[in-house]
């Protein structure tokens, strides 16, 4: 069964820093605190990466999937999963438009589905610390980045 979720912040950044820090991917590790490496597997010609390989620290083990991204739109980050060794779906995408004010609203959607069961409250716990990397983390690095 696919979960799915979305959340909604603002970032106190304009939305090509946001932008700029989420193509940012081998920066990844140094502020999503449980991705452990993150590598460009492929490039269009202009070197917009398309598919990157994430390594993550994962219910204290490592797991590794493949995304292949969409940046067609630049007001969004997109992506499904391409390979997964516990995934079955790992897809979604950040929306960003330019908040009242200044700053960023972003749209963090992600669908998710694993090749085995887990307890909810596992499932839980994994949920909180992706939607923590996905939105308060990135959120501390594009602020940071945006002053």
């Amino acid at each position: 069964m696919t979960d799915r979720v979305t959340e909604h912040t603002t970032i106190d950044a304009p939305p090509e820093v946001v932008r700029a820090v989420l193509l940012d991917f081998p920066a990844y590790p140094d502020w999503a605190k449980d991705l452990k490496d993150a590598e460009v597997v492929s490039s269009s010609p202009d070197g917009t990466p398309l598919e990157v390989r994430f390594r993550a620290a994962a219910m204290g083990r490592s797991t590794s999937y493949t995304l292949r991204y969409d940046l067609s739109d630049p007001s969004v980050v997109a992506w499904v999963l391409t390979e997964g060794d516990v995934t079955k779906k790992l897809d979604g995408h950040y929306a960003l438009a330019a908040a009242e004010g200044g700053g960023t609203e972003v749209t963090y959607v992600l669908e998710a589905e694993l090749k085995l069961p887990l307890p909810g409250f596992v499932k839980n716990r994994a949920q909180g610390r992706i939607m923590h990397a996905a939105l308060v983390d990135l959120k501390e690095r594009a602020e940071s980045q945006g002053r």
